[in-house]
């Protein structure tokens, strides 16, 4: 299939404990209710694919997408979209949770990806922050921190402003604080690990369940910070920020004031639009797009132009 213009996605809304309305007041989506946690913006994963909502496959989920038509995608290899880009809101604390990698995945939970993942903070109140990582400083410590309940001492906290980025690989120890809004850029995965979730308990009177053994299977220990260079390019029009470039995945932060010279992808990109609004023009069709707006621009595309004022996150699979 020759598609010639971008595939844009609707998301796919999910009700958390932890949820709030902030999905509405930033990016005027039909969210479900007031305890809405997050949207899987471009997602092929089975727990929530997205639709695609133009062009020849409209109707049609992204899954599908990649199943029957992999020249729109360059024809990777693998049996599943290999990524998976949220938006969420933490009106309360997430668990502090941690994710295994490809390999106990699939050992383990029989899933084909583990999960690392990456945050661009999009909005956030003041004095919000974030758990990224521990203080213990082997796994034998870690074990015990975790076993006789000191999180204070062993949840390493960092204060965050909108705009900040952080690159969370699988095995980091992590949790989202309240009042914050983040876009999620991650391995198609949904393998969650809670470590602590604050005796919260849920409309039942139950606790959530934890998952400490694998947690502690899969921590590393001593956390280090991942370190990763930035870089910052500027073509006619276009800002590109070099957020993460890893073995799963490149993010980067696209800002376009008026108009971008013609660019040519090498390979399929998926664009999310966190403010602003624009159009993209491919010869004599033009796409409007707006702050919410997710689209996929597959390999089928040759070029193409942005008009506007807006800054987008853009991310590719390095699987290939």
């Amino acid at each position: 299939m020759k598609y010639k213009e971008p595939i844009f996605l609707q998301p796919e809304y999910k009700e958390r404990i932890w949820g709030g309305t902030k999905l509405q007041e930033l990016f005027d989506y039909d969210i479900p209710s007031n305890q809405t946690g997050e949207a899987w913006c471009i997602s092929g994963h089975a727990n929530g694919s997205s639709t695609i909502k133009n062009g020849p496959l409209q109707g049609k989920t992204l899954a599908y997408a990649w199943e029957h038509h992999r020249e729109l995608f360059s024809n990777e290899e693998g049996n599943e979209f290999p990524l998976l880009t949220k938006l969420l809101d933490s009106k309360k604390d997430l668990s502090v949770q941690v994710h295994p990698n490809d390999s106990f995945a699939r050992e383990v939970e029989g899933e084909n990806y583990g999960k690392t993942e990456c945050w661009y903070v999009v909005d956030c109140e003041e004095d919000a922050e974030i758990i990224f990582g521990h203080h213990a400083a082997d796994k034998e410590e870690l074990i015990h921190m975790v076993n006789s309940g000191d999180w204070d001492n062993l949840l390493r906290k960092i204060k965050v402003t909108p705009g900040d980025f952080f690159y969370v690989p699988s095995g980091t120890i992590h949790a989202i604080g309240a009042g914050i809004q983040i876009l999620e850029t991650q391995q198609s995965s949904d393998i969650t690990y809670r470590v602590y979730d604050y005796d919260r308990v849920d409309a039942n009177g139950q606790q959530r369940e934890l998952h400490l053994e694998k947690s502690l299977d899969v921590t590393s220990a001593p956390h280090h910070d991942p370190a990763f260079p930035k870089s910052r390019k500027t073509k006619e029009g276009l800002v590109e920020e070099t957020l993460i470039e890893e073995d799963y995945f490149s993010v980067y932060k696209w800002q376009v004031t008026d108009k971008s010279e013609e660019l040519s992808p090498s390979t399929y990109l998926l664009v999310s639009t966190i403010e602003g609004e624009g159009k993209l023009t491919i010869e004599d069709q033009s796409y409007f797009f707006k702050k919410g707006d997710h689209f996929i621009l597959p390999s089928t595309m040759e070029s193409y132009t942005l008009h506007g004022n807006a800054t987008f996150i853009v991310s590719k699979s390095n699987q290939n």
